[in-house]
């Protein structure tokens, strides 16, 4: 009885029990993160893109749309985790504004924890250009 009671009462390796279980969690938050920058990254990517986009449609008003999509997709970056769609840009309806276009591109990625996947992130970016001609 009295073996039983001193191993009931030792505490050594309690610690690697702790951190047996609090470490996996740890590990997919900190990946989690990371994911997370991902995401942020190719959002900043998207924004840089669409604003040289949107200043060369402004500097250069007699370009087309195909050379602004190529500026466009030309200015994107990210990480190359996920993919950018190939950028727009229309021309909206005469009633909504005259002498402009509208810029667009999308991100989408699926986050991987590791362990399992989560569902697919789409990050979409528009920008409105208006333009002298």
């Amino acid at each position: 009885m009295n073996k039983l009671k001193s191993l009931w009462q030792d505490v050594r390796g309690a610690a690697v029990i702790e951190i047996a279980i609090a470490l996996p969690v740890l590990i997919l938050f900190i990946y989690g993160i990371f994911q997370v920058g991902i995401a942020f990254q190719a959002s900043a990517g998207m924004q840089n893109a669409l604003g040289e986009g949107a200043r060369y449609a402004t500097l250069f008003p007699v370009k087309t749309d195909e050379e602004i999509r190529q500026r466009i997709k030309d200015r994107v970056f990210g990480t190359g985790i996920g993919t950018f769609s190939e950028p727009s840009v229309t021309t909206p309806d005469a009633s909504l504004c005259t002498k402009c276009r509208l810029l667009a591109v999308t991100f989408t990625m699926t986050p991987n924890f590791l362990f399992f996947t989560g569902p697919p992130v789409t990050l979409t970016r528009e920008k409105r250009v208006y333009t002298a001609s």
